[in-house]
């Protein structure tokens, strides 16, 4: 999941992403406690900032690649005086532009916008690591008071009537035909994030819409800052007679998270997926397993100063009305108009006509769970915090296979080369380790990559990893750029990172990952290499369409079955033997196993966010709506929604995926079709002609071009759904047209 740009806005929208859903995956930190919020005023009065002394988070990158960010420099006494400061330039350099009496061109306006706002663009840098990466609850503070600052600094920027009057001239120009097609999507990004955020309206509507904006920047940052309190605030501490049934590698990484939090001799599983998923999956204390799904499940809905609900209530109310103002029906008839699916319908239209496949198929595992657990005279119904626990004793039943003999094949450092190994292949890349102090980085688990062209030797960029859990950093895993690719001002070196969230094990052994998380590695990785292959002239083509944004990242994760990377790198931690043939044939085998459940849980969240944002909020009562929709869906009992609406940051800590987390499915169907590409060619999944394309029409040209057009230029022809049914095993049914 990746931290992008929409269209909306282009470089404005850049920063904003930062402000309310610092990614695609999860939420923005805030304050956990009271005591905290206390403590955090008094820290700030001692982060004064000498007079006269330089602001580093505003200085030019210096050093190699064409300057690194000074993250070593990172103080939080620079934070605000550099964000006041980066947004007071870029509003004096838009002055320039809006108030040029030479007459509105291409170079004057649209060229001289994507310069504007550089300053800003590396404070935001810095802001998004303390925000993701390194949060604290001085930062928090920092980030309550200036997420109204940035909303009333954004709207200074759309309600520049002379600016969007330049921009709306190149955009209505007769010279916009002449250009090449890259500079005419420039210009339809820029214009359309203008127009499509209130530059158009006058008066009374305008002042409204700006006001919206600023309440919406203030309960995102406090829907995001709940979350995470409960997270924080939510750790079950174990001794050793409640173990039972826990991998040797789940109860290592529970010691030391235990160890960590200052309880060594104990056991923590955290309030986060990758501590509460493994634990799900093989506890045999059935309490503790409620115990634990109850309180990751009901983050932000526990009725507390931290609850959710309210805040819900009010974003969707404040979207509604702010989308009534600029003529449309609905917030995510507005939100889809410039996405691939273009209505609401259409992407309702996918996600339900793949709903009954999958809500059939968990019926079928329900059975077979319920089946075992009779066996084993448990005397149970199947509950949802038994869901993960039978199902592995399901895969062991049907398919002999064992997730965590197979977590024994995966380390994560194997698994990095594998993606290395990849990216040689498909895109030529060379990853070569830069020593350690030769670039900056904001935490010592932090490492870095030189990234080359295997043939010239050219430098392609810089890639940063931060690849391990820590307090203070939000939950998930992600992916960013510091520098985007562009060449329209001078060549600029690519900065692209991950992070991720696996528990660190015990120094000096190599950490064991599931299946699940190594293709949650892979996909992360997708999104560097998208932004590492870029061959874009301006910066803002470096922007994503969101249900087509994760379609490069979700191909990635096929490569992880691939007979290469399996015989090369998945290899025993401790004998260093490769897997064996026969698990290997178990887990391809097991491809479709529990797709009810993943598919599922995934349809219900996006569905439920689609009707949250085509409903009528007055008066809407956000965990009724949800009990009741999942009722008319058919819901089955014995799961939940991925992401239930109160922690559900996707959608209510920005806006990132708001109407918008059916995206993924989009995504996913050009995935399965294009892995079928592949799996057609005559190389397979290495093949060099196919590659190529790939490379050509789906990652260097980022968003220079429509992403349907861009794909029939891979594919010869649109994408079929039928691709994804048979991906999951499903019957294949009536078609949809994508």
């Amino acid at each position: 999941m990746m931290k992008l740009t929409s269209p909306t806005l282009i470089k404005v929208a850049l920063s904003a992403a930062l402000i309310g859903s610092l990614a695609a995956c999860s939420q923005t930190p805030e304050q956990s406690s009271q005591a905290n919020r206390s403590s955090a005023s008094e820290v700030m009065a001692s982060h004064a900032v000498p007079l006269g002394e330089a602001n580093p988070l505003l200085a030019n990158w210096q050093g190699p690649y064409g300057g690194v960010p000074a993250f070593d420099a990172m103080e939080l006494k620079w934070v605000k005086p550099a964000l006041q400061e980066g947004m007071d330039r870029q509003l004096a350099e838009l002055d320039v532009i809006a108030n040029n009496p030479a007459p509105a061109t291409f170079e004057n306006t649209i060229v001289a916008y994507e310069k504007a706002g550089r300053d800003l663009d590396r404070v935001f840098t810095y802001y998004g690591i303390l925000s993701a990466n390194l949060s604290s609850p001085e930062f928090r503070e920092i980030q309550k008071e200036m997420a109204p600052k940035l909303s009333a600094f954004y709207s200074k920027i759309t309600q520049n009537d002379k600016l969007f009057d330049r921009i709306k001239t190149v955009y209505e120009s007769e010279s916009l035909k002449t250009m090449r097609s890259d500079q005419q999507r420039l210009v339809y990004l820029i214009y359309d994030g203008f127009a499509s955020n209130g530059a158009t309206l006058t008066g009374q509507a305008r002042e409204r819409y700006a006001e919206i904006n600023l309440e919406l920047a203030k309960l995102h940052t406090k829907f995001s800052s709940n979350v995470l309190a409960d997270e924080e605030n939510y750790v079950l501490f174990l001794n050793k007679e409640q173990l039972g049934g826990l991998p040797e590698s789940v109860v290592r990484a529970a010691a030391q998270a235990a160890k960590e939090r200052g309880r060594e001799g104990m056991y923590a599983i955290t309030n986060t997926r990758s501590s509460m998923d493994p634990f799900l999956t093989f506890s045999d204390e059935r309490e503790l397993r409620e115990q634990v799904w109850r309180t990751y499940y009901n983050r932000g809905d526990n009725n507390d100063e931290f609850d959710n609900n309210a805040l819900i209530s009010q974003i969707l109310k404040l979207r509604d009305e702010r989308v009534e103002l600029l003529g449309y029906d609905n917030y995510a008839q507005w939100r889809l108009s410039n996405r691939m699916a273009k209505t609401p319908q259409r992407a309702m239209e996918l996600m339900e006509s793949v709903w009954p496949a999958a809500i059939a198929r968990v019926k079928e595992e329900v059975a077979d769970m319920q089946a075992i657990a009779d066996a084993e005279g448990a005397d149970i119904s199947i509950e949802p915090w038994d869901y993960r626990y039978y199902a592995e004793k399901v895969r062991k039943a049907k398919y002999d296979l064992d997730s965590d003999e197979v977590k024994q094949y995966l380390q994560l450092g194997k698994l990095r080369e594998a993606m290395f190994y990849v990216a040689g292949r498909l895109f030529n890349f060379e990853f070569s380790a830069v020593p350690q102090g030769s670039v900056p980085v904001f935490h010592p688990d932090v490492r870095v990559w030189e990234v080359k062209d295997k043939t010239s030797g050219k430098l392609v960029g810089l890639w940063y990893l931060d690849p391990f859990a820590r307090q203070g950093k939000r939950s998930g895993a992600w992916a960013n750029s510091y520098r985007s690719h562009s060449t329209f001002d001078g060549k600029q070196t690519v900065l692209s990172s991950n992070n991720s969230n696996f528990v660190k094990g015990v120094p000096g052994e190599p950490v064991l990952i599931s299946w699940d998380d190594a293709e949650t590695y892979f996909h992360e990785f997708g999104h560097a290499l998208h932004a590492l292959s870029s061959k874009v002239a301006y910066p803002s083509l470096n922007s994503g369409v969101r249900d087509y944004t994760e379609f490069q990242s979700q191909l990635l994760e096929r490569w992880l079955l691939t007979d290469e990377v399996i015989d090369n790198y998945l290899v025993h931690h401790r004998t260093g033997q490769p897997i064996p043939d026969d698990l290997v044939a178990k887990i391809k085998k097991a491809a479709t196993f529990n797709e009810g459940f993943k598919t599922t849980e995934y349809l219900a969240s996006a569905l439920i966010d689609l009707k949250l944002h085509m409903t009528d909020p007055q008066g809407l009562d956000p965990g009724k709506f949800e009990r009741e929709t999942l009722e008319q869906l058919g819901m089955p009992k014995e799961l939940v929604m991925r992401h239930r609406t109160p922690h559900f940051g996707h959608v209510f800590s920005g806006e990132g995926y708001s109407a918008g987390y059916y995206g993924y499915m989009w995504a996913e169907v050009l995935t399965s079709d294009a892995a079928e590409a592949f799996a057609e060619a005559p190389g397979g999944f290495y093949d060099k002609e196919v590659a190529a394309r790939l490379v050509e029409h789906l990652f260097s040209i980022r968003n220079a071009q429509d992403p349907a057009e861009a794909y029939r230029a891979f594919r010869g022809r649109d994408a079929k759904v039928e691709a994804l049914m048979r991906d999951r095993g499903f019957p294949v049914g009536t078609e949809v047209k994508m």
